[in-house]
């Protein structure tokens, strides 16, 4: 992939969505979990939280990209993308910051890079799918992710409320992502050669499904949560 082609500007502007969108919860994770520390030892334990979080995450990803290569994992990445796309918009599917807090610098260290290795693995799925083997692309994204989870939380999470259509917008990109996913298998490549018309469904259908079923599940969820507010 040529530096600054069409091909790796897309991936690129793909790597920020995805990471504006998912990397917002584990910067509330990183949050959560040094609430309890002392005050004079809170920022630290968070900067060195998220360093330990940052190398574990960029190992992750690393040989994500480099499992991506083994032949039907990419198919298999693409599916579980789709997952991840629909559990984004579906109700509930924002995540769950229930963290124990740690009361010592050591224990919120721990519990970040913890909390931040198994949040993070839809981003790190995200990104390696999106880089398309790209090592360039990777590394700008773990480098764009860093601001965004250490700074960026708070904000994004006020853009996402006074814009929830951010959520959909971040859904489709990992939905489109999954597609060209699945599409680049080398399993299904000869069948798709044969229907040239046939990567286009396979995109049709993983964003259009990811997003309607994610927009009826809410549709179907709003009375309940309405019932809810009415008996709180």
């Amino acid at each position: 992939m040529e530096i600054f082609s069409a091909q790796f500007l897309s991936a690129l502007v793909a790597i920020i969505v995805i990471d504006l969108v998912l990397a917002g919860d584990n910067a509330i994770v990183i949050a959560l979990a040094a609430r309890n520390v002392p005050k004079h030892l809170q920022k630290r334990a968070i900067i060195w939280g998220t360093v330990g979080a940052i190398v574990v995450r960029t190992s992750m990803t690393l040989i994500v990209v480099w499992l991506l290569k083994i032949p039907g994992l990419l198919l298999a990445g693409g599916l579980l993308l789709v997952w991840i796309a629909y559990k984004l918009v579906a109700p509930g599917g924002k995540g769950d910051h229930e963290v124990e807090a740690a009361d010592s610098f050591w224990g919120a260290m721990k519990t970040i890079v913890i909390a931040d290795a198994v949040m993070g693995l839809d981003n790190v799925l995200a990104v390696a799918g999106a880089a398309q083997g790209s090592w360039l692309l990777v590394i700008l994204g773990l480098l764009i992710s860093i601001p965004i989870v250490i700074w960026g939380s708070t904000l994004i999470l006020k853009w996402v409320e006074r814009f929830p259509v951010i959520v959909y917008i971040g859904a489709a990109v990992l939905a489109w992502t999954a597609a060209k996913m699945i599409t680049s298998e080398p399993f299904v490549k000869p069948y798709l050669a044969a229907y040239p018309m046939l990567p286009w469904l396979i995109y049709a259908v993983v964003m259009g499904g990811t997003l309607g079923l994610g927009y009826l599940a809410n549709r179907r969820a709003v009375p309940s949560r309405e019932i809810a507010k009415s008996e709180a």
